[in-house]
C-alpha cells in the first residue's frame, strides 16, 4: 500500500480525466487565436497589405471567416495583434543578443543594434510583413500597436546608450537616429543581400556608434 506521502503525490501529479479535459477546454481560445495570429502574420508575408481582409486570413487558417470575429473584435484587432506578437519575436531576438554580449556596455549596445543584420530578423519575409504593417498604420488600433513597439525599441536603445555614458540630454534624439539607421539599413540588406551585405551593414552602424562616443567624451571635457 502506498504510503501517504505517495498518495498526495500522485494526486497533486496526476489530474483526473475531468480536470484535464477542462485544462483542455481552457487552452483551446489561446490556441486557436496563435494559430489565426499566425495565418496573419504568413498571408501579409506573402499578400503584403492587400492581404489584410478576413477572408484571405480564414482561408489560410482553414477556418470560417466567423471564427476571426469570434475571437478578435474586427481584422484590425487580429493586424494589432499579428504585429505585437511579431514585435516580441523580434524583441526576444535582440535581448537574446544582448545577453551574449557579456557585460561590456558598448558590446551590449553594439549587439542590441546590429542584430537587426542577422537572422532571425534579417529576414525577407519578415520585412514584407513589417512593410506591411507599416502601410496600415493609417488605421488607430494598429499606429497605437506601432508606436508601442517602437517606444519599447528606444526605451532599451536609451538604457544601453545611457550605460556607456551618453549624456542624459541626448539619449531620445540619439535613440530616434539610431532607430532610422538601423530600419534603413535592415531595409536596404533584406532588399538587396546580393549587393549589400550584413557586415557592411554592421561595420556602417558600428562606425555610427562610434561618433556618438565620442561625441560624448569630447562634450565630457
Amino acid at each position: 500500500m502506498a504510503g501517504v506521502g505517495e498518495r498526495r503525490k500522485k494526486t497533486l501529479t496526476q489530474p483526473s480525466p475531468a480536470s484535464g479535459r477542462g485544462l483542455n477546454r481552457r487552452a483551446e481560445p489561446d490556441a486557436r487565436r496563435q494559430s489565426l495570429i499566425e495565418a496573419t502574420a504568413r498571408v501579409l508575408a506573402r499578400d503584403g497589405a492587400t492581404g489584410a481582409s478576413v477572408r484571405p486570413i480564414a482561408v489560410e487558417a482553414g477556418v470560417s471567416p466567423g471564427l476571426i470575429n469570434h475571437y478578435f473584435a474586427g481584422i484590425d484587432a487580429l493586424i494589432a495583434a499579428t504585429y505585437s506578437a511579431v514585435g516580441d519575436q523580434v524583441s526576444n531576438a535582440l535581448a537574446a543578443a544582448v545577453a551574449a554580449a557579456g557585460d561590456d556596455p558598448r558590446a551590449r549596445l553594439t549587439a542590441y543594434v546590429t542584430a537587426s543584420f542577422a537572422p532571425p530578423i534579417a529576414d525577407r519575409a519578415l520585412l514584407a510583413t513589417w512593410i506591411a504593417f507599416w502601410s496600415l498604420t493609417g488605421k488607430p488600433q494598429i499606429a497605437e500597436r506601432h508606436d508601442a513597439i517602437y517606444a519599447r525599441y528606444r526605451e532599451d536603445l536609451e538604457a544601453l546608450l545611457a550605460e556607456c555614458g551618453i549624456a542624459r540630454t541626448e539619449l531620445r534624439l540619439t535613440a530616434i537616429a539610431i532607430t532610422a539607421l538601423v530600419d534603413g539599413l535592415w531595409l536596404e540588406l533584406c532588399l538587396s543581400p546580393d549587393s549589400f551585405t550584413a557586415d557592411e551593414a554592421r561595420g556602417l552602424a558600428e562606425r555610427q556608434l562610434a561618433s556618438y562616443f565620442v561625441r560624448s567624451a569630447t562634450s565630457e571635457r
